[in-house]
This record gives C-alpha cells, sequence and structure tokens, in this order.
C-alpha cells in the first residue's frame, strides 16, 4: 500500500506468478485444467479469438511462463524503473508500462496477421510477459537521458543509450532463432518507449 509505483507493478506480477503457480499445483492434485483460464489472460495473435477476450491487452503484461522469465523482467523493471524515476514521474513509468505493454501486443498482432513467416502460426500464437512493458522504460530513459552513466559489474560504466541499443539489436536479430513473437512484442514496446 505505501510503496512506489514501481514496487507495486514488481508486487502485481510477482503475486499473479505465485497464485497461477498455486493453482498449478492444486490442478496438478486435484486434475484440473487451468489452460482454459490462463488461455483468457494471455493476448493471442488471432484477431477473432481477441474480440472476446479484449482485457488480454493488460492482463498478458502481468503473466509470466516460468521463474527465470519472470525474475529477468523484474530485474530488468526494478534496474530500469529506478533511473525512470530519477527524472520524471511515478504516473509517467506506469503509462510507460501500460501503454508500452499494449503497443508491444499491437505489433505482436500485426506481425502474425502479416508476416508471411508467422501467418501460419496466427490460431496458436499467445504473448505474455512483462518484456514490452519494461523495455519501454528502458528505451524510454534512455531517450529522455541518453548519456546517464551506469556501472555493469564485469563491463564497467556504460551509457544508459548503449545498454538500450544492445537490448533492441539483440530483439531484432533473436526474431529468427525462436520466439518470434516475444521479440517483435518487445520491439513494439521499445518503438513506444522511444516515442
Amino acid at each position: 500500500r505505501e510503496g512506489s509505483i514501481l514496487n507495486k507493478l514488481i508486487y502485481i506480477n510477482v503475486g499473479l506468478f505465485l497464485l497461477f503457480s498455486i493453482l498449478g499445483v492444486f490442478s496438478f492434485m486435484f486434475q484440473f485444467d487451468i489452460n482454459p483460464i490462463l488461455n483468457k489472460l494471455y493476448l493471442p495473435a488471432d484477431s477473432n479469438t481477441l474480440l472476446k477476450q479484449p482485457w488480454a491487452f493488460i492482463t498478458y503484461m502481468f503473466l509470466h511462463s516460468g521463474f527465470l522469465h519472470l525474475l529477468f523482467n523484474m530485474v530488468w523493471l526494478h534496474f530500469g524503473g529506478k533511473i525512470f524515476l530519477q527524472y520524471l514521474k511515478p504516473k509517467q513509468l506506469l503509462s510507460t508500462y501500460i501503454l508500452g505493454g499494449i503497443s508491444g501486443g499491437l505489433l505482436f498482432i500485426l506481425a502474425f496477421n502479416y508476416i508471411p513467416a508467422l501467418q501460419g502460426l496466427t490460431l496458436d500464437a499467445r504473448a505474455l510477459g512483462a518484456s514490452a512493458s519494461v523495455l519501454a522504460i528502458m528505451v524510454a530513459i534512455a531517450t529522455y537521458s541518453p548519456s546517464h552513466n551506469v556501472y555493469l559489474p564485469f563491463i564497467g560504466i556504460v551509457k544508459l543509450k548503449q545498454i538500450a541499443f544492445v537490448c533492441v539489436v539483440l530483439d531484432i536479430l533473436s526474431i529468427p532463432n525462436g520466439n518470434a513473437g516475444g521479440h517483435i512484442a518487445h520491439l513494439g514496446g521499445a518503438i513506444f518507449g522511444y516515442l
């Protein structure tokens, strides 16, 4: 209740992960399937499915597929969010998180409906995770304060714009190597952050 908006975003992500992990334990023990519930919360690439669950544009950015997925996103959210709040307001952080996630979701849907290599996968494609939102925050603050110095262990002092640039380039280069939709969603978040 008294935490910063950054802490609240992290608590919501962790809380939902724990909730669905516990539900997963009960579903295993008592033999019921929670996938129909989760599929209503993930963001579908198929536009007909999306029309039946428009809330997925918001819910998908608070759900994660595993502990490492959650951990990686929350570490980056904390890192980028702390720097963001040195320059900008908490409401701007929240709006960047939400709108960056929505932008990532839109690019994800457009990619699966218009890129030939992905069109055959549209019916089964689902997006989840805070990555697009987190990258929106990283790119936004790197655009706002590109020369902000950051110390990285084993690397030394680098500028924020260099970190953001490397993140974006890695996502672009990773598109053909699996999880193309996820990397494209990240880029949607990055575009919003830059704008």
